[in-house]
C-alpha cells in the first residue's frame, strides 16, 4: 500500500493520475486529505470543513505542518489495515509488511517524519518538496528513500544535500529536465485544458550522486 499526500493547501484530487498509475500496477493506494489544510474536505457523513490554514498559513510552521500530517498517515495506517473494523472493505487485500509513503512539495517531505515515528513504512518518496523536518541524524534505518525534483541550478535546496548525507540506506535522487514544480502532480494537463497560462518553471537543480503553533488537532479524510 501506498499513501498520497498532496501539497500544501492543495487536494488530494491532484494526485489522481500518479494514483490511477500505482493503482494499476497493483499497488493499493490511498490518497490522504489533510483536513483544515485544503479549500475543503468532506466526510461520508456530508460535514465539509475548510482551510482553517489557508487564513493565516504564516501562524503554522511548516515543520509542525509537516510532523502533523505523519500524524494524519499513521492514523490511516491504523485506520486501514485494523482487524477489527477496517475503514475499507476490500482492506484484506492489503499488505502489512508492504506499506509506503509519498507526496507532492510539503506532502513529499512529509515522508521523513512519517518514517522516523512509524516503523511500519518501509519506504518514502519526495516529489519536490523541501525538508523542513531533517532526516534523523542516524538516518531511516536501511529503508530506501528516492528524492525527486525539478532543475534549480546553483540553487540547490540546503534541506535535500543535508537529507542526502544523513540517508544511511538505498537511495536515488533524481532531476527531470524541463520540468517544475507543479509539473509533478495533474494541475499543468488541467490547466491546459481549461486554457490557464502553465506555472513558470524554476531555475536546474543538478543531480547528486547516487548510491545504491501547531495546525488545529483534526481528523483525517482518505479514499482508496
Amino acid at each position: 500500500m501506498i499513501l498520497l499526500s498532496p501539497g500544501f493547501t492543495m487536494p488530494r484530487t491532484e494526485l489522481t493520475s500518479l494514483a490511477e498509475d500505482l493503482a494499476s500496477r497493483g499497488y493499493v493506494v490511498a490518497l490522504v486529505d489533510h483536513t483544515y489544510e485544503n479549500s475543503g474536505t468532506t466526510f461520508p457523513d456530508g460535514q465539509t470543513l475548510t482551510c482553517t490554514i489557508c487564513d493565516d498559513p504564516d501562524a503554522y510552521p511548516p515543520q509542525a505542518i509537516e510532523d502533523s500530517r505523519a500524524k494524519d498517515r499513521s492514523f490511516v495506517i491504523d485506520a486501514l489495515i485494523s482487524r477489527r473494523n477496517p475503514a475499507w472493505r476490500y482492506a484484506r487485500v492489503i499488505d502489512r509488511k508492504r506499506i509506503g509513503v509519498a507526496g507532492h512539495s510539503l506532502g513529499g517531505a512529509s515522508a521523513v517524519p512519517t518514517m522516523a515515528h512509524d516503523q511500519r513504512v518501509l519506504a518514502g518518496v519526495n516529489l519536490d518538496g523541501t525538508m523542513f523536518v531533517p532526516v534523523p541524524d542516524n538516518g531511516l534505518g536501511d529503508r530506501p528513500f528516492m528524492m525527486i525534483g525539478h532543475p534549480t541550478g546553483a540553487d540547490e535546496d540546503p534541506t535535500w544535500t543535508d537529507a542526502w548525507g544523513r540517508l544511511k540506506g538505498w537511495k536515488r535522487w533524481l532531476t527531470f529536465t524541463g520540468s517544475n514544480h507543479a509539473g509533478f502532480t495533474d494541475l499543468p494537463v488541467l490547466a491546459d485544458q481549461l486554457g490557464i497560462p502553465a506555472p513558470r518553471a524554476r531555475p536546474s537543480r543538478p543531480s547528486a550522486p547516487s548510491s545504491s503553533p501547531a495546525p488545529p488537532s483534526r481528523p483525517s479524510s482518505t479514499s482508496t
